[in-house]
């Protein structure tokens, strides 16, 4: 006999889902956390869990309360009603709505009140579980929630609940170091904060369990709490639940040997029918997937394809059985011409101009003429990133290589368009 923890982390009750379609917009509380919370208590009992924990930001913010209020008390109606343990620390989001919820909400236990460390030992299956949980006591903590701290180990396998930013000093969010995690003690640690899930593992219980479910084009790829399987010699296993009600996915398909414009829709609907193949593998699958099309590969039909597409629709497409809502959340074009840059490069017209320019890029990195087209270009983007719109978002350096990548794409996408008005004016 095992004990089995369901570890919950980023859930943001009362989030919806950006960027849906209108056919769409009347699900977004199902597609959104709502559906995810309820998924997660439907698998809790069907699987028989022992105790589900929740890793903070388990609110949107102050504003959700109502409706947290009715999900959670509904879950944690149905999971303690099965002797199904519920806890959790508090994160940046939900440091004045949780605590309320908690003292409202008969049977969740919070862990950890006013930035305090605080153990609670569990028991089932003659294997004990000792949890370390800390919750932030404001909506920002500039110190690292392990400093001066000691957790003594407590009965059983120890795993820590934390939400934090990991190696980030600077973060307001309670920075913490991977070697303070390594060396706090606990056989484990289950981060909330950053949504982008860890690659956790029996031999690497470490890390992010990521948000729930995808809210946005940021979170792609699977979500879904993790699932801990736990006996008397340790942990046996860990396995992420994909049960997202959303799916958000980058979707490459390579136009590379189409002969008319109309072979890319082919190729799109095999693509996104081996996606419905993997998705159908989940635990549950998801009812809707947000697709970043992304059509690559060598072709002169680029132009055409995008023309094509722009008179499709594409907020509905159909694969296998046809469960998952699939639409096109964005195209994106990044194909290059058949034509050999070598000869291209001997013409003395502006496509010939430019395939010279391309040229330079693919020499080694000390060619002189290949870092002044660098150096003009980062100082381009430079301007285009000081411009006002833009002081919102974090300054950050450009690097060489995206510098060199953003002169290909858009090179290449350039070129593309000169080379099919040659072949029109022709």
């Amino acid at each position: 006999m095992t004990f089995s923890l369901l570890a919950v982390g980023d859930l943001h009750l009362g989030a919806r889902p950006s960027r849906l379609p209108d056919e769409l917009t009347g699900r977004s509380a199902e597609l959104g956390t709502t559906g995810v919370w309820r998924r997660i208590v439907d698998q809790a009992l069907e699987q028989g869990v022992n105790a589900v924990v929740l890793a903070g930001d388990v609110v949107e913010d102050e504003d959700d309360f109502f409706e947290a209020y009715r999900e959670l008390a509904t879950g944690l109606e149905r999971l303690i009603a099965a002797d199904i343990r519920v806890l959790g620390v508090v994160g940046n989001h939900d440091v004045r709505v949780l605590p309320r919820l908690a003292d409202q909400l008969a049977g969740f236990e919070l862990l950890g009140r006013g930035g305090t460390w605080e153990s609670v030992t569990l028991e089932a299956a003659g294997t004990q579980l000792t949890l370390h949980g800390w919750s932030f006591p404001s909506p920002h903590f500039r110190e690292s929630p392990l400093q001066g701290a000691n957790l003594e180990r407590g009965p059983g396998i120890n795993l820590g609940v934390l939400h934090a930013d990991r190696d980030q000093p600077a973060s307001p969010y309670a920075p913490v170091s991977s070697s303070e995690l390594r060396d706090a003690g606990p056989d484990g640690w289950l981060l909330g904060h950053i949504h982008k899930p860890d690659a956790l593992s029996v031999a690497s219980p470490n890390g992010y369990l990521g948000s729930a479910t995808g809210l946005d084009p940021g979170e792609s790829g699977p979500r879904g709490p993790w699932l801990f399987d736990l006996d008397t010699g340790g942990i046996r296993s860990v396995t992420q639940w994909r049960i997202a009600t959303m799916h958000w996915a980058r979707l490459p398909v390579d136009l590379t040997g189409i002969t008319t414009p109309e072979d890319a829709r082919e190729r799109l609907q095999v693509a996104v029918q081996e996606l419905d193949e993997s998705l159908a593998a989940h635990l549950v699958p998801p009812e809707a997937a947000a697709l970043r099309v992304g059509f690559t590969g060598s072709t002169d039909l680029g132009a055409e394809v995008a023309r094509l597409m722009d008179r499709e629709s594409l907020s509905a497409l159909h694969a296998g059985s046809g469960r998952i809502h699939y639409f096109v959340e964005t195209l994106r074009y990044a194909t290059r011409p058949v034509i050999d840059l070598a000869e291209l490069a001997r013409r003395a017209d502006p496509a010939g101009l430019l395939a010279q320019r391309l040229q330079l890029l693919e020499r080694g990195d000390d060619d002189p003429e290949r870092q002044a087209l660098i150096r003009e270009a980062r100082q381009q983007l430079r301007e285009q990133a000081g411009r006002s719109h833009w002081q919102a978002l974090p300054g950050q350096g450009i690097s060489e290589a995206e510098v060199v990548d953003w002169l290909q794409r858009s090179g290449m996408a350039v070129l593309e368009r000169l080379l099919a008005q040659g072949r029109a004016a022709s």
